[in-house]
């Protein structure tokens, strides 16, 4: 019998090897992108594989960040998002971090920024247990309310812009100047409207050790007896006297630039 030429059955089986590859590409599917577009079909952007992060800005929506403001545990600084008049949003953008701040961060800031929303105003309540984190909060707040409005008046006479509303139409915010005491700087802010003070806060006051105290206990009072008198004639708080003297000086001149 003849028997076959080695380098005969060599070159049979590499033929059978290539023709059973071309065959298997011919059948494969195009199913990466590269071939769909060499195939005529356009693969589909990155972009509608990806899930949006974030809500984006309404339409029409401006922002105010705040000043920072410095407490005993940390800065606090607000931002606010608002659509004409009304505030739509309030966040914290820095708020005390680390250990049991964190935690009161966490309990109060959710509650300061709901708040806000509902009332329309920086006039909310301290959350139990984070005083110091609700002031800086709240006074970061109005900063922020203060510079709507004053970009808003800027901008209303050509581009009808509004800002959010404090209390009646006819209310403004005003900053005294600061006043210096034996312990500490303090600052006045008064809200006020037809000609009368709504509202009265100190934006600075003494701090740390006994300081502290002594501002917790008279600050308070001050605020509520300048809404009461409408004026910087009011009684010193016993056991503050350094701190109500300032917080009288810069009363005065917070009314002298309102107007009286």
């Amino acid at each position: 019998m003849r028997k076959s030429h080695p380098i005969r059955r060599v070159v049979l089986a590499g033929a059978a090897t290539v023709s059973g590859i071309v065959l298997l590409l011919s059948l494969k599917p195009a199913s990466d992108p590269a071939s769909a577009a060499a195939a005529g079909g356009a693969a589909p952007p990155a972009a509608a594989q990806e899930s949006a992060q974030g809500g984006a800005q309404a339409a029409g929506a401006n922002t105010a960040t705040g000043d920072a403001v410095q407490t005993q545990y940390g800065a606090v600084q607000v931002r606010i998002t608002f659509e004409g008049n009304k505030i739509t949003k309030s966040e914290a953008v820095q708020a005390p971090q680390g250990g049991t701040s964190t935690e009161k961060t966490n309990l109060a800031v959710p509650k300061l920024n709901a708040a806000v929303v509902a009332k329309q105003s920086p006039d909310i309540d301290t959350v139990s247990g984070a005083t110091y984190t609700s002031e800086g909060y709240k006074k970061s707040l109005q900063s922020a309310i203060d510079k709507a409005n004053a970009a808003a008046s800027a901008a209303q006479p050509s581009q009808g812009a509004s800002a959010p509303a404090q209390g009646a139409a006819a209310s403004k915010t005003v900053t005294g100047a600061v006043a210096q005491t034996q312990y500490g700087p303090v600052q006045v802010r008064i809200t006020v409207s037809n000609g009368k003070i709504t509202k009265a806060e100190a934006v600075q006051a003494p701090s740390g050790g006994q300081s502290t105290q002594k501002t917790e206990l008279a600050v308070p009072k001050l605020n509520a007896a300048a809404v009461a008198a409408g004026s910087a004639d009011i009684d010193s708080v016993s056991g503050a006297t350094y701190t109500s003297a300032g917080y009288k000086k810069s009363l005065q001149s917070a009314l002298d630039q309102a107007g009286g």
